[in-house]
């Protein structure tokens, strides 16, 4: 009976034997489809898995496309370069190397740990770039370290080399790694931390072009990370090579041109667009970027407060000054109103309670010689009947207030104002005083260098303006053509219809600018020879009252402008100058003519047709020589005769007498007089009080800074 008892209390319940064995049943089933995961369906994702363990993808850098100037001729060129990457992929704790790393590669520990900061949340198999440009003893230190630091790789690359001391910085731009700022946006989307791209003109604009396509080697790591073997490469792809419109001659002359001054230089054909030279001062020196500035560096050029990083040829935004009395010469002629009005220049004009003053007092002025003299009293006058409507309407169309649609990044489009804009920004109406301001081209009209280029260089082609452009297009894709004319929108090609005889009147008034004549406002800068004209211009950057009552530093002097053409009707080169706090309008038109000058010598010398050379001035030498004086019986010792005179010799050799033994002489043919001076004498002379003088002596005269020379014929 208890036997029975104890049986029955040590049996196993039916449920809970139930519950035991489904669940041994589930857990076989779990373990069979985690087997049937891991070795059916991620077979393929296991294998890649382990293939990374034993295979590294290395990137092959591919080397940026080249710059050409519009003759072929290399602007900017690559060097070869070895860059160190840190792989996260190693099973090792990469942070407690960091101080070793950094004093071997002569790196900043914090700067080295806030670099791999930014890539916290990067796949570990993406390698980190540390260091660029290595030097030779930083290589030898990587590779010394090969076992204690497996997590080092180096990669060869190719580096930027652009021209020395900022040569057409501004224009061709610098490349720098892609920023955390420029990976939020949309056009970085492709792009990687570390990536190098285009930051500022050609580069930036043109970076998909020029930037190419990396590729990658397959290479054996052992369990150390160490490189054991080779598998196969994909070969990078080079990017495409583009040639600008520049011209390095002509930049180099409006570069030399400019100095140190703080404006800028455009010199375009206005037939086509071409930028044939592009100037912004002061510069900077791109190569400090293509490996990667220093921050004190940095921080210098954003503070300087002349803006060295400033592309002031599409970005400076000043009043025109009187470069814009062609827009109202135009106007005016157009409107019927110009052709009859005439003035009296006392001085200025001030019909609405405030006096405008003009710099002379002209006298009687029209629209023929209302140009060369610059006269405001004129144009106060002639804004005064066109309004304010008109001239913005005119200057509109001609496109100020409006970007260019030149191929670079950060055009500014400047401002044009009238009655509509007042109300609509200052809610205020528009006075007829402060169109007066406007007429001469201050007040709130503002222009940039390359607005002004394109506009006066449109209105001497007959009112055909273009879009201004650095590379040309046929060497781009369709595609990227068409997008690069759809994300640059701008004034472009455009015709507008000016009379001829308006036309002939502007073009004749801007010729009279660079001729001499009392008032003409470039009459020095005349260039013989040269069909030059064009319009300079004085901008105020404060009001005659403010500026009585400062200490008149640079920083008050007024920004200078000066547009020139050559020819001056139907032109094949504009070039526009600003020289900010530049003082004299005239300054701005040397600058620009010598532009002018470089670019015809060229053109001439090109074509066979230079201008002849003016004949240089004959010189004036003195010689001595000695002529043979046989004794008069014939058989004694020959003595020698002394002969002393002055000769006038030209540059073909011909020697013309000026007097002889101290009296005039009669002129010698080249033929006669040459071999006198050239024959050496033989004989001893025998002259009283001279002693062993045996030959001619031809003293050429002294030139500035030598001393005269002295030689034995």
């Amino acid at each position: 009976m208890r036997y029975d008892t104890v049986t029955r209390g040590e049996k196993v319940p039916t449920l809970k034997l139930a519950v035991v064995q489904y669940a041994v049943l589930a857990l076989m089933l779990g373990l069979t489809a985690g087997l049937w995961r891991l070795q059916i369906l991620g077979a393929q994702n296991f294998k890649l898995l382990a293939e990374q363990n034993r295979i590294r993808k290395v990137p092959v850098l591919a080397p940026r496309g080249k710059l050409f100037d519009r003759e072929n001729r290399l602007v900017v060129d690559n060097y070869p370069s070895v860059s160190c990457f840190l792989v996260r992929e190693q099973n090792r704790n990469v942070d407690t190397d960091l101080p070793l790393i950094a004093r071997g590669l002569h790196l900043d520990l914090d700067q080295l740990r806030a670099t791999l900061h930014r890539y916290r949340t990067s796949p570990g198999y993406q390698p980190i770039p540390i260091k660029e440009d290595v030097s030779a003893d930083e290589q030898a230190f990587i590779e010394a370290h090969r076992n204690e630091l497996p997590e080092l790789e180096t990669i060869e690359g190719e580096r930027r080399l652009y021209p020395r001391d900022g040569f057409a910085a501004h224009l061709i731009g610098y490349v720098g790694e892609v920023s955390e700022e420029d990976l939020n946006q949309t056009r970085y989307a492709a792009y990687e931390p570390g990536d190098v791209v285009g930051k500022a003109g050609v580069e930036e604009m043109y970076d998909q072009l020029l930037r190419g396509q990396d590729g990658s080697r397959d290479v054996i790591v052992d369990s150390h990370g160490r490189e054991v073997g080779f598998l196969g490469i994909q070969h990078a792809i080079p990017g495409q090579d583009l040639k600008l419109t520049i011209d390095n001659d002509l930049q180099k002359a409006a570069e030399l041109a400019m100095g140190d001054r703080t404006g800028a230089i455009v010199a375009m054909d206005p037939r086509n667009g071409d930028i044939l030279a592009l100037v912004s001062r002061p510069s900077f020196d791109p190569n400090a970027f293509a490996v990667k500035i220093e921050r004190a560096e940095w921080n210098k050029l954003i503070t300087d407060p002349d803006h060295p990083l400033m592309n002031k040829a599409i970005q400076a935004q000043l009043a025109p000054g009187s470069t814009f009395k062609i827009l109202m010469s135009v106007a005016g002629l157009q409107e019927g109103v110009a052709q009859n009005l005439k003035v009296n220049c006392a001085g200025g004009w001030g019909p609405y309670g405030f006096y405008h003053h003009c710099d002379e007092k002209h006298g009687a002025v029209d629209i023929h010689n209302a140009i060369p003299y610059s006269c405001d009293t004129y144009y106060y006058q002639l804004g005064d009947k066109l309004g304010i409507d008109r001239i913005a309407k005119y200057a509109t169309e001609f496109g100020y207030g409006q970007k260019t649609g030149i191929d670079l990044p950060g055009e500014q489009a400047g401002l044009m104002p009238s009655a509509h804009w007042l109300m609509k920004n200052y809610h205020r109406k528009w006075y007829p005083d402060e169109t007066l301001d406007v007429s001469i081209g201050q007040g709130a009209v503002e222009a940039t260098p390359l607005q002004l280029a394109r506009i006066i260089g449109g209105i001497a082609s007959g009112g055909h303006l273009v879009r201004p452009r650095v590379v040309s297009p046929d060497q781009l894709p369709p595609d990227f053509r068409k997008d690069l004319i759809d994300n640059l929108p701008g004034s472009g090609d455009v015709n507008i219809p000016i009379d001829p005889e308006n036309w002939a009147t502007v073009t004749d008034g801007m010729a009279e600018v660079t001729q001499p004549g009392l008032y003409h406002t470039a009459g020095g800068e005349h260039l013989e020879g040269i069909d030059f004209g064009g319009k300079t211009g004085t901008a105020q950057v404060m009001s005659h009252e403010a500026l009585d009552k400062t200490a008149k530093g640079r920083n008050t002097n007024p920004n200078v402008w000066f547009v020139g053409v050559t020819p001056t009707k139907n032109p094949e080169l504009v070039v526009a100058v600003l020289w900010e706090n530049g003082n004299k309008s005239w300054f701005a038109a040397r600058i620009g003519a010598r532009v002018v000058s470089a670019y015809v010598e060229k053109q001439r010398r090109l074509a066979h047709n230079l201008v002849p050379a003016k004949t240089p001035p004959p010189i004036e030498v003195g010689a001595v020589w000695t002529t043979p004086n046989p004794s008069p019986d014939g058989k004694g010792e020959t003595s020698a005769k002394l002969h002393a005179g002055k000769f006038l010799v030209g540059p073909n050799g011909a020697v013309q007498p000026e007097t002889q033994n101290g009296k005039s002489a009669k002129p010698l043919k080249p033929e006669q007089a040459t071999p006198q001076l050239a024959k050496k004498q033989t004989a001893k002379a025998t002259i009283p009080g001279q002693v062993g003088l045996e030959s001619a002596t031809l003293i050429s005269p002294a030139l500035p800074g030598k001393s005269a020379q002295v030689k034995s014929q």
